[in-house]
């Protein structure tokens, strides 16, 4: 176990602490800070105690857990009718598999080809995936994780279609040349059975056919097998004679056909919005065709066509009409009609018109065998961004409410927070308040897809996942278990008034749509305060009741913003600093760094929020009910800029936000606005730069996001308002007690006028690596010079007075600490982190009792105190002197509307410490800062960085969060560059550094997030929340929390057919597959046409299969691949060698033959 001491911690400060280093064992001390040798008991060389820290690194590990969501961009659909569950493939090659709520399964095929179609082994706890690279897959299902067991890769032709009949072996593959190929699923090598498409048509036909679009057997008869061109020919192929029984063809292209159960009727669907029935025993022409959308002509003739049927399905029923259901086939007249499901039932024709496309559909039938009535009871509906499944056994076709949480997309996800171990009572108080929400209408049936097995696992502690929306909406999750569903949904815009149409110019100053996008959230569980900052610059706390009320809502109006002060130039009546403040200023809109004109309509704007707060009462449901909204207003015709950061306390009653122009702090029990200053105004004396502010340009805020990672030009505003990922300073710990900052350099007042007249003609600034550019040189001592000093200048025109202005405050916390040095005891505080890697405390002062809290003010005053890290400041928090996190204080929740109204019930009950530290708070703790570089923990109230780790150079955080994990504590950290780090707390060992996944979307900056118990999540695609663990125990015990797939079920036995349908009825039963198709008859296929592969699910596709069918074939078949490569390579060799002397016989004989009678002249 690693303990650590004051041991060297001053040793190094003269040496850059490397990458990767820990302070533990040298005591880097990269901006170490100022040491009292003997201000303080146990100053730096004398061991003062010992933390012994119980993390190592065998307590880690990386594995995605589960994913959540609706499948992103999704192409096909399957249904296991027996075993209940259903697949949904996507265009990025993954494989979603749904069950009953919690069975939920997400695989990736490996090339990541976009899945065309999905295939079901009934019953067999098997998928055969085909995919856009023209290769077929073998899925085991019947292990948690599922594997391929076979891949077959298609070399010379493209698959379109595959058909796989009920209780089979053999699957039907249709391609792009027309042909049908035969794959023996259990070995996965193709037959040498093949029909070839000039085989199928007419001789007499000279056009080719088309791709195949259709394959399916008879009912009646497995040996006839019905293949659809995409012209419009249907083929009716006897695979026993290898020779077509009938021909059949239509004008119009075939999109899709269905059989009638009995096997002498099918439908197809054509591009032309009709529907063509035939019978086999006249094949000529069809003998119903119909355009169910389809305008009738007066005069007869045929009704208009309409757009393509994209499928159809034809089931029958034993009491009641045939249900014909197909997609598309609407009228070209309606172009802004919807897209549409449509139920034939008899005369009654239903349209169902969608909220999005349709991808495809499948009707749920009670029996798995095709020649038996259908009795469809379901369809499922797979649309581009939903699934719904239709009830059929209803007459007004009611849909299924839908268990899966499938709707987190249904606005885009903006923010995400997550919360394990929360407070037990809040998943069912919050689910009581979210239910009355409940829509109506639904049918009352169970959900049908309800195959597979869950259980709940070893771990049983709560968790909440909050997810933040472009709408405006809040969704609270129930995340337990590794299962998802939704609690309670709360929509923040309806604070605000509606905007009217062409009211919306104010908003646009700052963001172009969604006004109401959630940009950040702020949850404390045990008071159940909950607060949000909005994109158009607006905080809004909400408090939890439960009971309706009627009322107004508060607001409040501030002003944020870098005043402009008189800066002294050599000319200041012919050189004004800022000749034209409202019409010469740079604009974000312009990426490439020129300058646009900005021009004020009508009066200059000042003081005006950027939306409007409900003025009269509001009834609140029970719920999160809005106790005060806060806006930022222009100041001057400037837009308000978006809020970088918040912290809310319910134990001081105090919300603070910044944003690149300064920071806001309120007091939102009295409902006064406490602080309102710019960033450079908070360090009073002690800023260690030496530097002029200025009036922030005019400027088109973006959406908050991580800046570009390219090396594009981008102006400093829009750097500040995206992620300050800067490489700024080298930390430096400072206090203004023991140094002073004269030695800083200055800008003279010449370089300061030549920066401002250069106006909007100025070059623009470029981004490189991550930073922008810095020329700071710190307030050191010489030994410190070499290390502490950060002056490097990208760009020799970029001057300081660019650089300085906008300090963004990118970090917040309330804490008990140590405001300043010679404290002896801690008091309130809120911790100040900006993009500029500088750490502000300032000091609270809180009314002594809790009856005067309401009516004396608090008073928020700077410490004095200034930290330094290098890069913008990300997270904060406090170790007690045993290392233990210290909770930040709390009011326990009480109804604010609830009915113990009294007087004496009415007082707050504070939690101030944690219950592990609130018996003796000792001498000193330990603050721990991680900024997007480095991290560091000091220690309070002395000050002294006691270890530094320098994370990364090259890249920069986004996320970094102290979390608890096996009843200790870290950090948990998530670069830029993909990797996922922990460190030991207070030591910041390593203890973990994976490269996991890179950046590749800002989606996945702006969500990911880590939690405590070694959680996290982020959002994979604009649809789906993955969440994985970094706990070793978690992935140890991560299969028995999955759910199972496959569940022991008996297949139900087909209907007795009865004497006269068995005589009469066809030959499907005697059909042997085997023998027509197997190696003995066939032969054997070319082995260039496809490729076998062995699936990487291996030795555990074989456990998984372990006691069932597959898995006995499994078992052989894996020892035989091995034995039978070369074996089979040396077969393929004798028979082509064979083939060349058959062949090269066969001409000899030819020319023998033509040549034989003739005489020697007639050569």
């Amino acid at each position: 176990m690693k303990k650590f001491n004051f041991r060297k911690v001053l040793d190094g400060l003269t040496a850059s602490s490397p990458v990767g280093s820990s302070g533990g064992g040298s005591g880097s001390g990269a901006g170490g800070g100022s040491v009292h040798p003997g201000g303080t008991a146990g100053a730096a060389g004398t061991p003062r105690e010992e933390i012994q820290e119980t993390l190592t690194s065998d307590y880690f590990q990386i594995c995605k857990t589960v994913r959540h969501g609706f499948p992103y961009l999704p192409t096909a659909l399957a249904f296991d009718p027996v075993q209940k569950i259903l697949a949904i493939g996507t265009r990025t090659g993954a494989i979603r598999i749904l069950g009953r709520p919690g069975v939920d399964c997400y695989c990736q095929h490996e090339s990541g080809a976009a899945v065309l179609q999905l295939q079901f082994l009934i019953n067999e706890g098997a998928l055969v995936s085909a995919c856009a690279d023209d290769a077929l897959h073998l899925w085991n299902l019947r292990q948690k994780r599922p594997a391929i067991l076979h891949s077959l890769k298609f070399n010379r032709e493209r698959i379109t279609y595959c058909h796989l009949p009920f209780q089979s072996k053999w699957l039907y593959v249709g391609t792009e040349r027309g042909n049908t190929h035969i794959v023996n699923i259990e070995s996965f090598i193709l037959s040498g059975y093949v029909i070839m498409w000039n085989k199928a048509i007419e001789l007499s036909t000279k056009t080719h056919p088309g791709p195949v679009v259709h394959l399916s057997d008879s009912p009646r008869d497995e040996g006839k097998l019905l293949i659809g061109y995409e012209n419009g020919t249907i083929v009716f192929w006897d695979l026993r004679s290898k020779r077509a029984d009938l021909r059949a063809y239509y004008d119009e292209a075939i999109h899709s056909v269905a059989w009638h159960h009995e096997g002498k009727q099918f439908m197809c669907s054509h591009s032309d919005g009709s529907l063509t029935l035939w019978n086999l025993k006249s094949p000529n022409r069809p003998f119903q065709t119909t355009i169910p959308h389809g305008k009738v002509q007066r005069d007869g003739k045929k009704p208009e066509s309409c757009k393509p049927i994209l499928k159809v399905e034809y089931k029958t029923c034993k009491n009641s009409e045939p249900f014909v259901i197909f997609s598309g086939g609407l009228s070209y007249d309606k172009p802004c009609r919807r897209p549409s499901l449509t139920i034939m039932h008899g005369k009654a024709i239903t349209v169902l018109e969608m909220d999005h496309p349709i991808v495809d559909f499948l009707t749920l039938c009670e029996t798995p065998y095709p020649n038996e009535f259908q009795e469809p009871y379901a369809v499922v509906v797979l649309l581009e961004k939903d699934l719904i499944v239709v009830d059929l056994t209803q007459s007004n076709f009611p849909i299924f409410e839908n268990p899966y949480p499938i709707d987190i997309h249904e606005s885009p996800v903006t923010c995400t927070e997550y919360f394990a171990d929360c407070p037990p009572d809040l998943i069912p108080v919050l689910y009581s308040v979210g239910a009355k929400h409940k829509k109506q209408g639904y049918s009352n049936k169970e959900w049908p897809i309800s195959g597979g097995a869950w259980n709940l696992g070893a771990q049983t502690y709560p968790e909440i996942i909050i997810t933040g929306h472009a709408d405006g909406s809040v969704k609270f999750w129930d995340a337990s278990a590794i299962t998802l569903q939704m609690l309670y949904k709360l929509k923040t815009s309806k604070v605000f008034e509606k905007q009217k149409a062409g009211e919306g110019k104010a908003t646009a100053e700052i963001v172009e749509e969604d006004p109401f996008a959630v940009q950040m959230m702020y949850w404390c569980p045990e008071s159940r305060i909950f607060c949000v900052a909005g994109v158009s610059a607006y905080v809004i706390v909400y408090r939890f009741s439960k009971h309706e009320v009627n009322t107004e809502i508060t607001s409040l109006e501030v002003r944020l913003q870098c005043e402009v002060e008189d800066i002294i130039t050599p000319e200041p009546e012919t050189n004004p600093p800022f000749p034209d403040a409202s019409s010469q200023l740079p604009s974000l809109k312009s990426l490439s760094g020129s300058t646009n004109t900005v021009a004020c309509e009508g009066t200059m704007k000042d003081s005006i929020p950027c939306l409007s707060v409900k003025a009269r009462p509001v009834r609140m449901p029970p719920g999160y009910q809005a106790d005060l909204v806060i806006q930022l207003v222009w100041v001057d015709g400037e837009p308000p800029q978006q809020i970088t950061s918040l912290a809310v306390n319910s134990a001081y009653g105090l919300v603070a936000f910044g944003n690149c122009n300064g920071l806001a702090v309120v007091d939102f029990m009295q409902k006064t606005v406490l602080l309102s200053m710019g960033t450079l105004e908070l360090y009073g004396s002690s800023d260690p730069y030496q530097r002029q502010p200025r009036s922030p340009r005019k400027s088109r805020q973006f959406a908050a996001g991580l800046t570009e990672l390219s090396d594009s030009p981008v102006s400093l505003e829009l750097e500040r308002c995206k992620s300050p990922t800067s490489d700024h300073v080298n930390g430096h710990c400072t206090s203004p007690t023991s140094q002073s900052c004269s030695s800083g350099k200055r800008l003279s007042s010449a370089d300061v006028s030549r920066a401002n007249r250069r106006g909007p003609g100025r070059p623009p600034f470029r981004k490189a690596q991550s930073a922008a550019c810095m020329e700071i040189s710190l307030p050191v001592t010489t030994e410190e010079n070499r290390e502490n000093s950060f002056s490097r200048s990208r760009s020799s025109s970029v001057s300081s007075i660019d650089r300085d202005s906008k300090e963004s405050i990118t970090a917040l916390y309330f804490m008990e600490s140590f405001a300043r040095k010679n404290d002896s005891a801690v008091s309130s505080c809120l911790w100040v982190g900006t993009g500029l890697g500088m750490v502000i405390i300032l000091s609270l002062n809180l009314p002594a009792s809790d009856d005067l809290r309401q009516s004396e003010p608090v008073v928020v005053s700077p410490s004095g105190t200034v930290l330094t890290l290098k890069g913008a400041v990300l997270t904060f928090a406090c170790l007690d002197c045993m290392g233990t996190l210290t909770h930040r204080p709390y009011e326990v929740w009480r109804d604010p509307h609830g009915a113990e109204d009294g007087d004496k019930t009415r007082k707050r009950k504070l939690v101030m410490h944690s219950p592990s530290s609130s018996q003796d708070m000792g001498d000193h703790q330990f603050a721990v800062i991680c900024s997007e570089k480095q991290a560091k923990v000091f220690s309070l109230p002395s000050q002294t960085c006691l270890y530094v780790h320098n994370i990364t150079e090259t890249s920069f955080l986004l996320r970094a969060d102290v979390v608890t994990l096996c009843n200790s504590v870290c950090l948990a950290c998530f670069c830029a560059n993909g990797h996922i780090m922990t460190l030991s707390l207070p030591s910041l060992r390593p203890l973990l550094d994976i490269n996991y996944l890179p950046v590749t979307d800002m989606r996945i900056a702006r969500t990911f997030c880590f939690t405590n118990e070694g959680q996290a999540l982020y959002l994979s695609s604009p649809t789906e929340i993955q969440r994985l663990t970094y706990s070793q125990e978690m992935c140890d015990n991560l299969q028995d929390m999955l759910g199972d797939l496959f569940t022991p079920v008996e297949t139900p036995e087909a209907q007795n057919r009865g004497f006269l349908k068995g005589l009469f009825g066809g030959s499907g039963q005697a059909f042997d597959r085997e023998e027509l198709f197997g190696e003995a008859t066939a032969g054997k296929a070319s082995r260039s046409l496809a490729q076998h592969i062995p699936g990487s699910g291996g030795i555990e596709g074989v456990r998984g299969a372990a006691g069932g069918v597959i898995g006995d074939l499994t078992r052989a078949r894996i020892a035989l691949d091995e034995r039978g490569q070369k074996l089979g390579e040396l077969d393929e060799r004798t028979a082509s060698m064979m083939a060349s002397a058959e062949a090269f016989s066969k001409h000899a004989h030819e020319v023998m033959l033509k040549y034989k009678d003739k005489k020697w002249y007639q050569f």
